[in-house]
């Protein structure tokens, strides 16, 4: 049996997260937004040619762009920009991942990172939407950069300029991998790739695909669970989303634990409320920068249902990311555990009971 989710609704304002943000595609954006600003003086380059050194990380700037022209432009979706822009070199000898960081910005920024050779690393348009760091602004997360010269450029979206904020920070890049414990439950999502439609547990996302959810319980007759599960991207600009139900468990104390590891930047969500019409983010937690395991508490009462769900911080993979899928690793304590059946049963069968 199911029970309605009782419990005072916290909605957690972090970076840019919202109800938008739960879709599986980046959504569109207009230019109705765009206000020009006056010139000031600037801070960073015109170009890659006078582009102005980073002496070391972290590295702070302030400064503007629009008294400059504009040299360059790339997709990260939109397209069209003739912003000006600013130009700032940052040489390594080591490998490192990088952040650039545009919070407190005050125009609708865009920016990306050149190699030596002029090869895009990787772009950003919109990270943050909101009062603190500003909305429409940028950021780029734990880049991986090898040894060798780059080149960070701040730009703006369709013809914006103005006043700019600039952290770059570092730490010595070190691959994530994760392993699936022993005994753990596995997904089994088919393979991600290009032209992939998610009628596996793509939630309100799939709504057109039979709005598929995943039901998670407890292992052995125990109210805990670890779980194996891949996340990625396809196509462009699209990214899987997994979406859960589970019971918390009816001789409980009324919440479940929750911790989650991935390899690459990735958000847990809690949902309320549980209509794919009105569903927003109610609680969540990110795991940032890979291995870097993160908890979340949900409250309800014994029996509760609640929806969660798990994927990419971003819609497009990290710069260097090669192929389509990363594992994550979900564990819950304080599940409904699984029904032991006494008689013969397909796996289908036993989810069927917690429909």
């Amino acid at each position: 049996m199911r029970h309605m989710l009782v419990f005072v609704l916290m909605i957690c304002m972090v970076g840019a997260v919202s109800a938008a943000e739960l879709g599986n595609q980046i959504p569109p954006k207009s230019d109705t937004h765009v206000l020009q600003n006056p010139a000031y003086d600037r801070e960073g380059g015109e170009n890659i040619g006078s582009a102005v050194p980073i002496p070391g990380l972290p590295f702070n700037d302030t400064g503007a762009t629009c008294d400059n022209i504009d040299d360059y432009d790339e997709v990260c979706p939109y397209t069209g920009s003739t912003s000006p822009d600013v130009v700032y070199s940052l040489t390594l000898t080591d490998p490192y991942a990088v952040t650039v960081d545009l919070c407190g910005s005050l125009y609708d920024t865009k920016t990306f990172i050149y190699d030596s050779s002029q090869n895009l690393v990787a772009c950003n348009d919109d990270y943050y939407y909101d009062d603190v760091c500003g909305y429409y602004t940028s950021a780029l997360f734990d880049v991986v950069m090898n040894p060798g010269t780059y080149y960070i450029v701040i730009d703006g979206y369709y013809g914006d300029c103005g006043d700019y904020v600039l952290a770059v920070t570092g730490v010595p890049y070190e691959p994530c991998v994760l392993e699936c414990p022993a005994g753990a439950d596995h997904e089994g999502e088919p393979e991600l790739m290009d032209g992939y439609q998610d009628a596996f547990n793509g939630g309100c996302n799939s709504t057109d695909l039979g709005t598929p959810f995943q039901d998670l319980c407890g292992q052995s007759n125990e109210p805990y669970l670890e779980f194996c599960g891949i996340s990625g991207w396809y196509d462009d600009g699209f990214r899987d989303t997994d979406w859960f139900t589970v019971l918390l468990w009816e001789d409980g104390a009324g919440y479940i634990d929750c911790n989650i590891d991935a390899e690459q930047g990735t958000y847990l969500f809690e949902l309320f409320p549980q209509n794919c019409a009105s569903v927003a983010v109610a609680q969540l937690v990110q795991v940032v920068g890979g291995c870097a395991p993160v908890s979340m508490q949900v409250f309800g009462a014994p029996g509760d249902l609640v929806w969660l769900w798990v994927g990419p911080d971003d819609f497009y993979p990290p710069a260097g990311f090669v192929g389509h899928e990363y594992d994550y690793i979900l564990s819950i304590d304080g599940l409904q555990p699984c029904i032991i059946a006494t008689e013969g049963a397909t796996w289908s069968d036993i989810k069927g009971l917690y429909r």
